[in-house]
This record gives structure tokens, C-alpha cells and sequence, in this order.
């Protein structure tokens, strides 16, 4: 199997070849840097070029191709100066790779976000849910990438994941681990719930997904109960061995950002089960596997 995987510079595109090469797949990976720490074949691909992009792939003829590359900065999607860059890489860009899927006949797969919902109430979202209520402009954009993907093709997985974490950039746990070691107290939201998500597991399934033709949409985050941000720091804290006191608080005290974030970003997992794939480990066991492999 020949997978071509985007945005290999992040933390979710590094493990998906990771991943991909530990199974004897050839992988080609692309990105918009000059270069990357990724093992793997690489083309410089703007995923916005339209030509450039049936191009390469179709030079690569891949079997998958797994869309990792997106506009993730949440805020930053919120200024007047950035909106039309973010529809270009989160809509656009993702139509590009859709449309050439469509002309290989090949299989993609989509990497989305909870905040295509409206993060109201507290039950599960389904992966079949379709009361979309996107709350900022960031899951506007994955929205209409989802919908770019299913109109396109047939032979596709849109995988929603929430919280996430890897080796390969920055992330919350990051974040916290070198807040924690500054301060003696932090404080942080305790009314966002849901539940992390480690790219190294994650990979796993997404691979896992290249190899069936059980398509449709997912959801896909650790196992182990929804949590808030603030249960999250305590244990990221506690295993780190860190002193540091953890104050809760709502979103309101804490401040608004620019972009509004969902207080219910629980996602349903059981179609994972129900269509034969393995779930992710239980969160507690991801971030202590995490904690080993990196520094702090």
C-alpha cells in the first residue's frame, strides 16, 4: 500500500508515517515547510495550489491519501486578515486533494474536529450527527471541508478527534508542563469537557482505517471518560511530579479568547468498535507514554 499523507510537519502527519513505515507501507508525505523531521519521501506542496496539487499526487498515484494539513491557530482564524487564508487551506485545499482522489479512484482520509458542533449540552455527539452549529471560524472551515470530502467521494473516512497531543509540536500538555514549572499556581477551565487525544494512537487506528473499506465517519479520541481541562492538568501535573496547585475555573472567569470554544466536546466512539477497529488506550496510559518521550 502506498499512502500519501499531508501536513508531515505536524504533530499527527509525523506519526501517521511513523506509523505507516513500522507496517512496510511507502509513504510520501508533503507540507508547506522547506523541510521536516519526518522519515519518508517529501514534497514542498501548497495545498492551496490547485495544479500543483493534482500534480503531485498523481505523480505519487497513491492507494490513500490521509489529510492531515489544516489552519489548527483556533484565535488567529478569527482575524479579518487571516479568514480568506483558513477557508483556503481548511475548504479549499482539502476540495484540491478530494478531486484527485476522485480522478485516482483512490481512498482519503479526512482529519476533523469536534468544533463542528455547536459544543452545547452534555451527551455524546454521534459521528453521524449531522446538527452542525459551528462556533467559530476554524470548525466553519473543517465543517465545509467535511462536506467537500462526502460530496466529492464515496471512498472516504472523516475522522473527528478533539484534544490533541504528539511528539511533533506544541500542544496543551506542553503548554501546562512549562506554565507548571514557572508558577506555583495556575488556573484553568473546568467546564470544557471531553477527552485527549494522542497522535501516536491515533495513527494507529488511521492506518488501521488505509487497510479496510469500512468508510464513513468516525470519531476517535483516547478511552478512559470525558474530562475537563482542569482534571487534564491534575493528572498531567501529578505524573509529571510537579508541585504545582491547580485552580478551577469556568471559561467565563478565565476570560474570553477570540474564537468560542465548546463546553461539550464529548465524542461517541462506539462505531469504532462496531465496525471491527481496535479503540485508542485509555488517555491516562497515552499521556504517561507521552510524558516518556518528551523532554521537560
Amino acid at each position: 500500500m502506498k499512502v500519501f499523507v499531508t501536513g508531515i510537519g505536524g504533530q499527527l502527519g509525523f506519526d501517521v508515517v511513523s506509523e505507516l513505515k513500522k507496517r512496510g507501507y511507502k509513504a510520501v508525505g508533503s507540507d508547506i515547510l522547506d523541510e521536516v523531521s519526518a522519515e519518508c519521501e517529501y514534497i514542498k506542496l501548497d495545498i492551496t495550489d490547485a495544479q500543483a496539487v493534482e500534480k503531485v499526487i498523481t505523480e505519487v498515484n497513491p492507494d490513500v491519501v490521509v489529510h492531515c494539513a489544516a489552519w489548527t491557530a483556533v484565535d488567529a482564524a478569527e482575524e479579518e486578515e487571516n479568514i480568506l487564508k483558513v477557508r483556503a487551506i481548511n475548504v479549499d485545499g482539502t476540495q484540491n486533494i478530494a478531486n484527485v482522489c476522485k480522478k485516482l479512484d483512490c481512498k482519503m482520509i479526512y482529519i476533523s474536529t469536534d468544533y463542528v458542533f455547536n459544543g452545547q449540552g452534555t451527551a455524546p455527539w454521534q459521528p453521524d450527527c449531522k446538527d452542525y452549529a459551528p462556533l467559530n471560524v476554524y470548525g466553519q472551515t473543517k465543517l465545509d471541508g467535511e462536506l467537500a470530502v462526502s460530496s466529492t467521494l464515496d471512498k472516504y473516512f472523516i475522522v473527528r478527534i478533539a484534544w490533541v497531543f504528539g511528539k511533533n509540536g506544541k500542544n496543551f500538555i506542553k503548554t501546562m508542563l512549562n506554565v507548571g514549572k514557572k508558577y506555583d499556581t495556575v488556573r484553568v477551565v473546568n467546564d470544557q469537557i471531553g477527552t485527549p487525544t494522542y497522535t501516536y494512537d491515533l495513527a494507529r487506528l488511521l492506518v488501521d482505517m488505509a487497510e479496510t473499506e469500512k468508510f464513513g465517519y468516525y470519531h476517535a479520541t483516547n478511552e478512559g471518560g470525558f474530562i475537563s481541562w482542569y482534571d487534564f492538568t491534575c493528572e498531567i501535573f501529578r505524573q509529571a511530579g510537579y508541585t504545582t496547585t491547580v485552580v478551577p475555573v469556568t471559561t467565563a472567569e478565565y476570560g474570553l479568547s477570540k474564537a468560542a470554544r465548546p463546553f461539550n466536546s464529548r465524542l461517541d466512539k462506539s462505531k469504532l468498535k462496531e465496525n471491527g477497529f481496535t479503540p485508542l488506550p485509555v488517555w491516562q496510559d497515552a499521556l504517561s507514554r507521552y510524558l516518556k518521550e518528551i523532554d521537560y
